[in-house]
């Protein structure tokens, strides 16, 4: 009886201890630039599935190279979706993740200030031990979170980055399927190229 006990709580309750242990690490391991998931979701299973992560069948799509005109950015916040316009026609289409409760991306008219294409954030990324590369708190403020001895802030990469809101902007980054950011507007990796190469400086950017 005990036997038949044991077997049935190895059964059980092991798979259900395997599955909230994974659950609950949000770092994952390296990206080869040392991106963490919570910020850039790099890190997970879903950046390498490219219906997912960086490929135009992520719900979106890109018809713009070679098409003339005024370049225009709209996002969406309901429909957590960008568009990108040349000269008033739609030539792209890409979902989406803005700022989560409390870190809401504010709506308004903007103009993209900034380009850099390998930014790191200065506010979020993580604590790392510099002797060993091990990450010591993996959602770090860098305005309350200061490095000990030993240990260095290593901000959170924001790829092709598009500033237009102060410190808010469009990045390569991890989608989850709703608003998770601190307030910058994630984009798959391949939609996120695409628009960054065809935004210069001055390209209107449109949250409603």
């Amino acid at each position: 009886m005990k036997s038949l006990l044991k077997l049935r709580f190895t059964t059980i309750a092991l798979p259900l201890l395997v599955t909230f242990l994974t659950q609950c690490a949000p770092y994952a391991g390296h990206h080869e630039h040392g991106a963490h998931d919570y910020l850039s979701g790099y890190n997970t299973a879903a950046n390498h599935d490219h219906h997912q992560f960086g490929s135009p069948s992520a719900g979106g799509y890109w018809d713009g190279d070679g098409v003339q005109g005024a370049p225009k950015i709209t996002i969406h916040l309901a429909e957590q979706k960008a568009y990108f316009y040349k000269g008033g026609q739609l030539v792209g289409l890409t979902p989406i993740s803005t700022g989560k409760e409390g870190n809401h991306t504010p709506r308004g008219h903007y103009k993209v200030t900034e380009r850099d294409v390998d930014h790191r954030s200065s506010l979020y990324g993580v604590i790392k031990d510099v002797s060993t590369g091990q990450i010591l708190n993996d959602d770090a403020d860098s305005r309350k979170d200061k490095p000990g001895p030993g240990q260095v802030f290593e901000g959170a990469p924001m790829w092709n980055f598009l500033r237009f809101n102060g410190a808010i902007g469009m990045h390569t980054g991890y989608l989850p399927g709703y608003a998770a950011s601190h307030g910058c507007v994630r984009t798959p990796d391949y939609m996120a190229k695409k628009f960054y190469q065809n935004a210069p400086l001055g390209t209107p950017v449109i949250v409603k």
